[in-house]
């Protein structure tokens, strides 16, 4: 675990193994940022001198490092670029929440820089300076004096770049070392009062992004969904979240058609979990004011409609969605949040075998749907259905389900960038979240005409277009679901099937493997429904 601190204290007296600054790109060259006034008078004015002549170019996520020789009590400074200086960056940013919208009206009101800017450099120079054990930083100075929002996002993006995975690990290779474990944050002095707190709520974002990139990067044969359930009950039952998990009989009472269907072609059980978080004080009746539904395939071979061998190498990520509601659960019962949370995870894996679902055959979901299952890798939506039924069933204000559900996601919008569909104003407050938490999401249409592309023939729908039809298949795969949800109640589907994983190189805070993408959004969404309330951090 990384631990934090905050100071007031000149850079000369920092006592830290590298210090960390920004830098932005100029006409004339790399220009320094607030923050690195002393390091430049203990260099004799030429940090910009410095800076150019080791080849800084001030680019968003340019790494240099230098040696300080004796100027400081640090040995060593690490530049990271941050892009165009706060007085070049644009007021706002593209619409609705690309990655740089996140902080663009934020920024214009916080001295001109993009919050998640600044969470992507600091995440790659804390994941750069991995072996090292101390770091200091002044990035939240970069323009003048930071507010908790600008502090924050740097805390955060610190944190989420000292992640490593290392349960299964034997060996510390040069390319595996252990994560910076102590960063320490330079504020000024009108920035102190409030710093501590941000920080802390930094870290509980981290610590639930956490979670999630840990419980997706988890062997399968290591999370069954029993295994998962217990995870979730012990990590929920911890913060004071209420649980109840519900097993393969009570499955069947419950007439869990889908998540059954599922589960039924492996040897590991499925499971039904009901996360909420009541506040002390809210009303001990009524539903919730959000509900959150997950996916959770704890490993997908595409059931008898089996997968190719390197579409199932990442399936292990098939379950991010229910991890991204159990850490939001988590996460807003340390912060205390004022507002009455549900989350559920459906809980299955998809697995081929004498018992699998067949294509053709026919699921009774909860509430009585019946459903065709023409291709049984269109899982995600039968566990959603049945989660989603009766979900609603406790007339919540706001239903909100996370899935990696279609591979026409990553098709239509990429590796990084969120689909969102859904009614009733939902999708617009997941926007909003999204734009406020610096994550990238993009509102998708539902168009009507693609609803009749499941129709079946012998039941009231089937899982996929008839025919194999693929276009509009993340569209399509919304469309199914909204079925399950009353015309009543706003919702909203977050399609995080590409977002979720990362199957390249790091990036910025983003690490290879499981990425935690959506928690933040999530979080905020709990924050803006209980009207944006800040108790104190538990």
């Amino acid at each position: 675990m990384t631990v934090t601190a905050v100071t007031t204290s000149s850079v000369l007296d920092l006592d830290a193994d590298v210090l960390v600054i920004g830098v932005a790109t100029g006409k004339d060259g790399p220009i320094p940022l607030g923050g690195t006034e002393e390091l430049d008078t203990a260099l004799g004015g030429r940090l910009a001198t410095v800076l150019a002549d080791l080849g800084a170019t001030g680019k968003a996520g340019d790494l240099v490092r230098f040696a300080t020789l004796g100027t400081l009590r640090i040995p060593t400074v690490l530049a990271v670029g941050v892009g165009a200086p706060p007085s070049q960056l644009p007021a706002t940013g593209p619409s609705p929440a690309g990655t740089s919208a996140a902080g663009a009206d934020a920024a214009a009101a916080d001295g001109g820089i993009d919050h998640e800017t600044l969470r992507r450099a600091a995440g790659a120079a804390v994941r750069a300076l991995a072996g090292t054990t101390r770091v200091a930083t002044t990035l939240a100075l970069v323009a003048g004096s930071p507010g908790p929002a600008r502090l924050r996002a740097v805390a955060e993006g610190s944190l989420l770049g000292a992640y490593a995975f290392r349960e299964f690990r034997t060996t510390s290779a040069d390319d595996h070392r252990p994560p910076v474990s102590e960063i320490t944050f330079v504020v000024d002095s009108a920035s102190r009062a409030a710093a501590d707190d941000a920080v802390r709520r930094a870290g509980v974002v981290a610590d639930s992004v956490a979670l999630v990139r840990d419980l997706v990067n988890t062997p399968p044969g290591h999370l069954p969904p029993a295994a998962f359930a217990e995870i979730a009950a012990r990590r929920a039952g911890e913060v004071g979240v209420t649980v109840d998990v519900l097993d393969e009989q009570a499955l069947a009472d419950g007439e869990f058609g889908g998540i059954l269907g599922v589960g039924q072609g492996s040897a590991n059980t499925p499971r039904l979990v009901r996360l909420e978080w009541r506040p002390a004080g809210s009303p001990a009746t009524g539903g919730p004011a959000l509900t959150l539904v997950g996916k959770g395939i704890t490993f997908d071979s595409g059931g008898l409609s089996l997968k190719p061998p390197t579409a199932m190498e990442w399936m292990k990520a098939d379950m991010a969605g229910a991890a991204s509601v159990l850490a939001t659960l988590v996460a807003a019962a340390r912060l205390n949040l004022p507002v009455h949370l549900a989350g559920w995870l459906p809980l299955a894996e998809n697995m081929p075998s004498g018992g699998a679902i067949r294509p053709g055959d026919v699921l009774a979901l909860r509430g009585g749907t019946r459903v065709e299952v023409l291709n049984t890798d269109a899982e995600g939506r039968l566990v959603l259905g049945d989660a989603l039924a009766r979900a609603a069933e406790d007339s919540p204000a706001l239903i909100v389900d996370v899935a990696t559900l279609t591979g026409a996601q990553i098709v239509a919008l990429g590796q990084r960038t969120a689909g969102v569909m859904g009614r009733g104003g939902a999708v617009d407050q997941v926007v909003d979240a999204a734009r406020d938490s610096g994550e990238a999401v993009w509102p998708m249409p539902l168009p009507p005409e693609l609803r009749k592309v499941l129709d079946s023939t012998v039941a009231d729908l089937a899982n996929v277009a008839g025919g194999g039809g693929r276009d509009g298949g993340m569209l399509v795969g919304a469309h199914f679901l909204s079925t399950f949800v009353p015309e009543d109640i706003p919702w909203a589907h977050i399609d995080i099937a590409g977002p979720s994983w990362n199957g390249g190189e790091p990036y910025g805070h983003t690490p290879r493997g499981g990425t935690g993408a959506i928690v933040r959004t999530l979080l905020q969404l709990a924050e803006n429904v209980a009207g944006n309330q800040r108790p104190e951090v538990r």
